[in-house]
């Protein structure tokens, strides 16, 4: 089976796909709230997906990371807004240290194509 990388850097790329099924690099947000975080990583969740010809219907896992639990209720506000409602995902969040302090939030995706 073929691997093909979407947008490859010098670290990492953007999404693999690998057979029928597309791995997106973590996807954090711009804002200093965590709900501009999450619809602007979730607007590059869609980005990819579509660049690897899935979208968020075909969303089969998604790990979240915030850097404070106590955002998970606005953290699941944005997402409730943005799933597709007929199709949710195997999903699981947790409080971690991200990359950088202004990150609240991390979106990894594992979809179908």
């Amino acid at each position: 089976m073929s691997i093909q990388r979407i947008e490859p850097g010098a670290r990492m790329s953007g999404a693999v796909v690998h057979g029928n099924t597309v791995y997106l690099a973590g996807q954090v947000g711009d804002g200093e709230s965590v709900t501009d975080q999450c619809k602007d990583a979730l607007a590059e969740v869609d980005r990819l997906l579509a660049a690897a010809g899935s979208d968020k219907s075909k969303i089969l896992q998604t790990i979240i990371y915030l850097s404070d639990i106590a955002y998970f209720g606005e953290m699941n506000a944005v997402w409730e807004g943005w799933i597709d409602p007929a199709n949710p995902p195997a999903r699981a969040t947790s409080e971690a240290k991200l990359a950088a302090p202004k990150y609240k939030v991390e979106f990894i995706v594992t979809a179908a194509i």
